[in-house]
């Protein structure tokens, strides 16, 4: 069987990049294809060859792939990928779009509808300066939803990362989808049952990860926090932050997981469709202190793994600090859940199943 792996664009190593990356580990004799690549700035495919869009040869287009957001479907769309008897797309917006022959499947998993189409005014919060040109920007993504959900329709089967997304994906595209939560390279993460006072937050510092509320609650309180993770915000964050919280930026991998490893808790605002950070910690034997809403309601297991909050203000992340620092974590117990449910094989397991099954069908 001759498979086609398609993903997004390959510009930055995110939670869905890090998915796609286990999908091109797993199925080694596949063919790669997304509509940008920039090697130096995404996830590791080795020696993998990957084949691009006419994308790929406008100057710039890795820093400023956002501002091609019009041409990603008519990129997509040129892709060849006649020959191949399964697609498999790893998309939060345009690789859905790809053609196929009538005998081949299109499995897409489905990080997300495409959110900067179908929740616009988060996405120009998020990204502050294109806020100047929201009639313009409107116009275009009017359009654009049409051709979104044309091409939605096109892809055989959806698996989506929650039940949040897979509700999404039926109210948007009018489509269902199976859940399978996605895997974490358990082997990435080591486990500590030595945990050091302070606390840890690991995202992109942009406005709907909720960093801002996170800060106002460490300020309060006046315990240590680390800060992973570099953005837009980040001039902002720290003007208002006190001595106790330390932002940290870009760190190496190996930094990462000691921190992780080592942290009381870490602590996440941000309403995350799936969000693999917790599952990260967990897989570290660190409880999560999280906002209680979207992709954790998947993952976290109050009072075992987790504690949460019902709102995303400081006054209520004050509370389940204080909530987790009573209970007496059993850091085996936690990282036992990350392993048994969210690893590499218990996702394959899941995965080849479905696909096995999509593929008998097809040859009835």
């Amino acid at each position: 069987m001759k498979i086609a792996l398609v993903h997004d664009y390959l510009t930055q190593p995110g939670g869905a990049e890090r998915v796609f990356e286990l999908l091109c580990k797993h199925y080694p004799d596949a063919d790669i294809f997304t509509s940008i690549y920039d090697p130096d700035n995404s996830i590791d495919l080795e020696e993998r060859t990957v084949k691009t869009t006419v994308l790929q040869n406008i100057p710039q287009a890795a820093k400023y792939f956002r501002l091609l957001a019009p041409f990603y479907f008519p990129a997509f769309r040129a892709l060849d990928l006649q020959d191949y008897d399964l697609i498999i797309s790893s998309t939060t917006s345009f690789a859905k779009a790809v053609r196929k022959n009538p005998q081949a499947k299109h499995i897409c998993f489905c990080h997300n509808v495409t959110r900067f189409l179908w929740d616009t005014k988060t996405y120009l919060r998020e990204y502050g300066d294109y806020r100047y040109f929201a009639p313009l920007i409107e116009s275009v993504f009017q359009a654009m939803r049409k051709v979104d959900l044309q091409y939605a329709q096109g892809p055989d089967f959806y698996i989506a990362n929650s039940s949040t997304v897979a509700r999404r994906i039926q109210e948007n595209y009018g489509k269902q989808a199976i859940t399978i939560n996605y895997p974490i390279d358990t082997s990435n993460f080591e486990f500590s049952d030595r945990k050091q006072d302070y606390y840890l937050a690991s995202a992109r510092l942009i406005s709907y990860k909720r960093i801002d509320v996170i800060v106002e609650a460490f300020n309060w309180l006046g315990l240590p926090l680390y800060i992973i993770g570099n953005g837009p915000e980040r001039e902002r964050l720290e003007a208002k932050a006190l001595s106790n919280i330390h932002f940290l930026g870009h760190v190496s991998d190996s930094e990462r997981t000691e921190l992780m490893a080592k942290a009381r808790s870490v602590v996440v605002a941000a309403l995350e469709d799936y969000g693999l950070v917790p599952i990260e910690a967990n897989a570290s034997g660190t409880p999560v202190i999280a906002y209680g809403a979207g992709g954790v309601l998947d993952t976290q297991i109050p009072g075992k793994t987790g504690v949460f909050f019902k709102r995303q203000a400081p006054d209520a992340i004050q509370s389940a600090l204080l909530n987790a620092r009573e209970i007496d974590w059993n850091y085996h117990d936690i990282r036992h859940h990350a392993i048994a449910n969210f690893s590499e094989q218990a996702f394959f397991s899941k995965v080849d199943r479905v696909i096995s099954e999509v593929c008998s069908l097809a040859a009835l």
